[in-house]
């Protein structure tokens, strides 16, 4: 028997720095092509000088999941280290290649270590939806369950685990061709605000409010009406934003019963599509709060 089950994601599920080291989380960084650069997110470039500098971009750049190699390089990595179980957790099939890419290294592997054991998730979303599975799937796995158990974990987790998130503008996500159904809010009049989400991999439109509080305000009806009289586990998440996230925190948590809840940047692969000032969350329904 070896080592704990490893949990690999990809940098995009923007998990807290000191979170992926308590939890012994591998990631795999994704690109970012500016001009002649080559940047590794999360690597070679960090959040704040990112955004900086995105502010002032007037082409944007443009992002590419890792390739098969890097994430062969990252399950040999974590076996050399004594790991025969990994359960590796990937951005939405629909938005990006990683699940791909992630399914092609697994065969690579599985020819040169047929003994090693490793489940592929595609995750059906982004962002700390991602996250939140990898930090689930890690905390079982230092808890020590087993692979089969913290997969069906993670599946359970997949279809409940949703995104809502705002922006000054969608030209971010317009320019970059992730825009999705949301295609209508584009032309949006100033100062109504868009509300975006995620379904089956997929983002779409969820409405629009006039102004940030009403948006805020919007966001949190949605999730006192998914939830109900429960509670939840949240992750409030921005670029370049986080008194405005401090404020949809505050809204939020004035209505529903949050029992774990955490402020994230978006990663600048993220940043890419979203633009500065985008915030919002990322929320899962937690049935009884001492098993979840």
């Amino acid at each position: 028997m070896g080592k704990h089950v490893a949990v690999l994601t990809d940098s995009t599920a923007s998990i807290p720095e000191n979170m992926l080291a308590e939890l012994e989380i591998r990631t795999v960084a994704y690109y970012i092509h500016r001009g002649q650069e080559v940047l590794r997110d999360l690597v070679t470039i960090q959040r704040e000088e990112f955004l900086k500098w995105l502010l002032t971009a007037r082409v944007l750049p443009t992002t590419a999941c890792p390739g098969p190699g890097d994430y062969f390089a990252a399950f040999e990595s974590l076996v050399d280290s004594g790991h025969d179980e990994i359960i590796s957790i990937h951005m939405t099939s629909k938005g990006s290649g990683a699940y791909q890419a992630a399914l092609v290294a697994l065969s690579m592997i599985k020819e040169k270590d047929p003994a090693v054991n490793i489940e592929v998730i595609d995750s059906r979303n982004v962002s700390l939806c991602q996250g939140w599975l990898a930090i689930e799937a890690a905390r079982a796995a230092l808890a020590g369950f087993r692979l089969q158990d913290i997969v069906a974990k993670v599946k359970n987790l997949i279809p409940v685990t949703r995104m809502i998130q705002t922006a000054d503008t969608l030209k971010y996500l317009y320019m970059g061709g992730r825009i999705g159904k949301a295609v209508n809010l584009v032309g949006t009049l100033l100062n109504i605000k868009p509300l975006i989400g995620m379904e089956d991999g997929e983002i779409v439109p969820l409405g629009t409010a006039r102004g940030r509080d009403k948006a805020y305000k919007a966001i949190a009806d949605r999730v006192e009406d998914a939830i109900g009289n429960g509670k939840a586990k949240i992750a409030y998440v921005h670029a370049g934003a986080k008194q405005e996230v401090e404020r949809l925190r505050q809204i939020v948590e004035d209505k529903i019963e949050v029992v774990e809840s955490m402020v994230c940047e978006l990663s600048p692969a993220l940043a890419v599509h979203s633009g500065p000032g985008t915030s919002g969350l990322c929320y899962y329904p937690v049935i009884n709060s001492s098993t979840a």
